[in-house]
C-alpha cells in the first residue's frame, strides 16, 4: 500500500518514461555527447546513421563551433538555484548552436535532493521538458554526492527498453588542460557501473574495448585464478596511490604560499550573487 505522495511521483514517473519512449521511437541510435576534448563532432556524425539522436549538456560550446544540424537535444542541470544555464546567463549563448528545424528543446534536469527545477519561460522560446530522477539514484548513489548529468541520463534510458542503441562519447571523467572535473560526483563508481553496462551489452562508449584484458588473463594462464587476479591488481593499484600520495603531499608542502595567496584572494574578492544566495538559504536553515 501507498501513499498518496507515492502514488503521485509514480504517475510522473511512468508519464516521464512514455514521453520519451514516443520522442525516441524513431532513433535507431541516441548518442550522448560530453563537454571533453575526446569528443570529435565531425567524426560522430561520420560514425553515426541519419536515425539518431545527439544529446548535449550544458555549456555545447566546449564541443560545438557553428550550429549542429543533426537531430538533437540539449539537457540543463539544475542546481540549488535552479537550471544552472539560467542562472549563469548562458541560455541564450548555446542555443544558437543548434539548427531549430531539427533541435528538439531543453530538457531541465535534476537528479539530487537539493536542486530545483526553473520554469520553461526561463529558457525563452523553445520546448522545454523537466525530467526528475532524483528517486532513481536514491537507492543506490553515493549519499554524499549526486550523479552526473550524462550518467543519470544514460542509466535511466537503459531501464526503458526503448529499442534504441544508447552510446556514450567523451565520457571519461578525466581532467583536461580545460574543463575540471567536480568533486561533488563520485565518478569511479559511475565509470564501474558504466563499464558493466558496456560489458553487458546495455550500452555502447566510443573508444572502448568491451573485452577486459584482466578476465582474459584467466584464460591465457588458467593456473591464476580470477580472485588471484582480481587480489593482486588491488594491490598494485593501492601501491600506485600511496606513491601518488607522497607526491600530492609534495606539491602541497612546495604550494603552500601559492594557496595562502589564493584564499586571501578570494577572501577580498566580492560575493556573487549566486553565493550571497546560498548563505541566505543557509542561514535561514540555522535559525529555524
Amino acid at each position: 500500500m501507498t501513499d498518496g505522495h507515492g502514488d503521485t511521483d509514480s504517475k510522473k514517473a511512468n508519464a516521464a518514461a512514455e514521453e520519451w519512449k514516443s520522442l525516441l521511437a524513431g532513433y535507431s541510435d541516441v548518442v550522448l555527447v560530453a563537454n571533453s576534448d575526446e569528443v570529435n563532432i565531425e567524426e560522430l556524425k561520420a560514425r553515426f546513421p541519419d536515425t539518431t539522436l545527439f544529446i548535449f549538456f550544458n555549456k555545447v560550446f566546449k564541443v560545438l563551433n557553428e550550429p549542429f544540424t543533426r537531430p538533437s537535444l540539449l539537457l540543463s542541470r539544475s542546481g540549488t538555484l535552479g537550471a544552472n544555464l539560467v542562472k549563469s546567463g548562458k541560455v541564450d549563448k548555446v542555443l544558437p548552436y543548434f539548427d531549430m528545424r531539427t533541435f528538439h528543446g531543453v530538457v531541465n534536469v535534476k537528479a539530487g535532493p537539493n536542486e530545483q527545477l526553473s520554469p520553461a519561460s526561463a529558457f525563452g522560446d523553445v520546448h522545454v521538458r523537466h525530467l526528475d530522477l532524483t528517486e532513481v539514484f536514491t537507492p543506490f548513489y553515493q549519499p554524499t554526492s549526486v550523479p552526473t548529468t550524462g550518467f543519470a541520463l544514460c542509466f535511466w534510458l537503459t531501464t526503458l527498453d526503448l529499442g534504441a542503441r544508447i552510446t556514450l562519447a567523451g565520457f571519461s571523467s578525466k581532467r583536461s588542460e580545460r574543463y575540471k572535473v567536480l568533486d561533488v560526483h563520485d565518478w569511479t563508481f559511475e565509470q564501474v557501473l558504466l563499464r558493466l553496462m558496456f560489458r553487458k551489452g546495455k550500452i555502447n562508449i566510443v573508444g572502448r574495448e568491451a573485452a577486459n584484458p584482466y578476465a582474459n588473463l584467466s584464460a591465457h594462464f588458467p593456473e591464476y585464478t580470477p580472485a588471484d587476479i582480481a587480489l593482486t591488481a588491488n594491490e598494485i593499484i593501492d601501491e600506485r596511490l600511496g606513491n601518488l600520495s607522497s607526491i600530492v603531499d609534495r606539491l602541497m608542502d612546495v604550494t603552500r604560499f601559492l594557496r595562502f595567496v589564493d584564499r586571501t584572494w578570494k577572501s577580498l574578492k566580492p560575493k556573487s550573487r549566486k553565493q550571497r544566495r546560498w548563505d541566505e538559504m543557509e542561514k535561514k536553515k540555522t535559525d529555524r
